[in-house]
């Protein structure tokens, strides 16, 4: 029968005074099937990158070709991740994440703004001093194009063997003339004298290596023909070799466009930058629209050599590109990512520290959840991939770890990044028998059989709809135990002791003194195994009782190891499991047929 039109949902509507829900008129191509209408929201106000900037135009090759071996990452959490920070690391915390990533490998670090900040020159400082730079580890640091900020620069590097000193200024139009106020002109000369004086300051230390690095700001919204006017024109000036090469750093600093528009300005630069074997092409994503990670990809795809940014993507507004994304992004892919993420959780607990800054729980690869289940199909098939895993290594003799990986919706091996597997199934109220049953099974080396999976699954389910939490692996078994094992001995039906023997080939006896309704009476049973006479000596208790289904296992291996037995048994006319745990598998499959009487006594 249909509900009534008057009927009142038990759920509330709940009121959004300042929204308006769309309701324009449908746009005239839209398809039948949808019928989503125009935003009242004022999205005229802004304009498409192909307004805003000119692109170039390539016959791209970038979408046909593959990611074979990692860029040079080159973190920048010590600069430009710092500037984002509501607090600043001190020195103590920079040198903290300065060693961390020295033992990841990275090879160029960006360490400050040495101008910017007295916090900033003390730290370069420090590593000049302190001897904590080894000898293929190069440092970089960051100034704006302006003579007395370099030379405040140069001095903060003085003692350092391999430095890179990098050079910004914003290019963009909108920057020249809202920012700067100097025509494009204007801002050349202000780079190239800044250059030269870099160089002039350099060339007084010939002691060190010292190589230059320019960064045009806002490279994705500056006209192409101008960059490559600038970075040409460095390119000659600081006289780039391919054993001295210089970087030009081409940055998305505010995303404005799809990460396929990046790959084209980046591939564009790739082609017509001068001296290109002298050139390390290099670039540096931030995550305005979400998609830092995809133009970082891309951009490396069409020819970028470099990749800077922060560990965990931290930056100002919505961060930098995420470099630990983007290296294991590259490991899923068979590439080595020639950083070492194999102890992940402590990689984040430095960062966390350092930045005061928690890594959300989704956060690809590190995230507290990224590697947990909660969904049932999810868990079913992760359990059947591990056990397949499993057997794959073992018919190949060869560590599991060292087999090849495909356990569905994992893209990595947990173990590989320094996880373990406890977190990779959990149990709530989505979860499923599969997910439940490989719980068991790792934690208690329990094999539940399939006939039982759906029937503990509802209980399993009762539970957490009521409580609205998940379970762990210790309530699971505790509510295994409580529902399948203990009404053995804590039931209406009880055996205050019993024995068994054969009496012949094939024939067994059954006796007991069973306890029911408060009283105990002697019984006996004969069949032909031990369980077949059990239930003869409850049927003389007038307790009918069929074995529909029986297994049994050991738990672990060895001698002593716990049993565990299964009984699907059809008691009075409905049928009910029960399970038993005993170092003897004749007793626990006792108790799994005395549990089993016991639940449907319950029913």
């Amino acid at each position: 029968m249909a509900a009534s039109s008057t009927a009142r949902s038990s759920v509330e509507t709940t009121a959004f005074p300042t929204l308006r829900t769309p309701s324009g008129d449908l746009p005239a191509d839209a398809p039948g099937w949808n019928p989503q209408r125009p935003s009242a929201m004022p999205h005229h106000r802004y304009q498409p990158a192909h307004t805003r900037v000119a692109l170039p135009v390539t016959d791209r090759t970038w979408p046909s070709r593959r990611l074979r071996q990692a860029p040079l990452w080159v973190p920048v959490d010590l600069r430009d991740g710092n500037q984002a920070l509501a607090e600043p690391m001190d020195t103590e915390r920079k040198r903290r994440m300065f060693d961390l990533m020295v033992t990841m490998g990275f090879k160029e670090i960006e360490v400050g703004y040495p101008s910017a900040s007295q916090t900033d020159f003390d730290f370069v400082r420090h590593l000049a001093r302190s001897g904590a730079v080894p000898e293929d580890v190069t440092i970089s640091v960051f100034t704006a194009a302006r003579p007395d900020l370099i030379d405040r620069t140069v001095a903060s590097v003085e003692g350092l063997d391999h430095v890179v000193v990098h050079l910004y200024t914003a290019t963009a139009p909108t920057w020249r003339n809202v920012v700067l106020g100097r025509s494009r002109a204007e801002v050349h000369e202000l780079i190239r004298d800044a250059a030269a004086h870099l160089m002039r300051r350099a060339e007084e230390h010939p002691e060190a290596d010292i190589r230059f690095e320019f960064s045009p700001e806002v490279f994705n919204l500056t006209e192409p023909d101008f960059v490559l006017e600038v970075c040409n024109g460095l390119t000659e000036l600081w006289d780039a070799s391919p054993d001295r090469p210089v970087i030009h750093n081409l940055p998305a600093t505010v995303e404005i466009a799809t990460p396929n528009v990046y790959a084209d300005q980046i591939e564009y630069m790739d082609r017509h930058l001068a001296r290109r074997e002298s050139v390390i092409l290099s670039v540096h994503p931030h995550n305005d629209r979400g998609t830092g990670v995809a133009c970082a990809e891309l951009a490396v795809l069409t020819g970028a050599q470099r990749v800077e940014g922060c560990l965990f993507g931290n930056g100002e507004r919505t961060g930098n590109v995420d470099l630990v994304t983007l290296a294991l992004n590259l490991y899923t892919q068979g590439v080595n990512p020639m950083i070492d993420f194999s102890d992940i959780d402590t990689v984040r607990e430095v960062v966390e520290h350092c930045n005061r800054l928690p890594v959300h729980p989704r956060h690809p690869y590190v995230g507290d959840l990224v590697h947990t289940a909660f969904s049932g199909t999810h868990q079913d098939a992760i359990a059947k991939g591990m056990a397949q895993h499993a057997k794959t290594s073992a018919e190949l003799g060869i560590p599991a770890g060292q087999a090849p990986w495909t356990v569905p919706y994992l893209p990595i091996d947990p173990a590989d990044i320094g996880r373990t597997y406890e977190e990779v199934i959990r149990i709530n109220s989505q979860s499923g028998k599969g997910g439940i049953a490989h719980l068991l099974h790792t934690h208690h080396g329990m094999d539940l059989p399939q006939g039982m999976r759906p029937d503990f699954s509802r209980t399993v389910q009762q539970v957490t709809d009521a409580t609205g939490r998940e379970l762990t692996p210790k309530e699971l078994w505790e509510l295994f135990r409580g529902t399948y094992t203990a009404p053995a001995q804590d039931g209406p039906v009880t055996l205050e002791s019993w024995s068994t023997e054969e009496t012949g080939p094939g024939e067994h006896r059954f006796t007991c003194a069973l306890r029911a309704d408060g009283q105990v009476r002697s019984c006996l049973g004969t069949g032909n195994g031990p369980l077949s006479a059990l239930t003869d000596a409850l049927r003389t208790a007038g307790i009918s009782v069929d074995i529909l289904g029986y297994s049994e296992h050991s738990t672990t291996t060895g001698p002593g190891s716990p049993a565990v037995a299964y009984a699907e048994c059809r008691v009075d006319g409905t049928t009910h499991w029960g399970a038993g745990w005993d170092t003897s598998v004749l007793t626990a499959s006792v108790h799994a047929v005395m549990a089993a009487v016991n639940r449907a006594g319950r029913a």
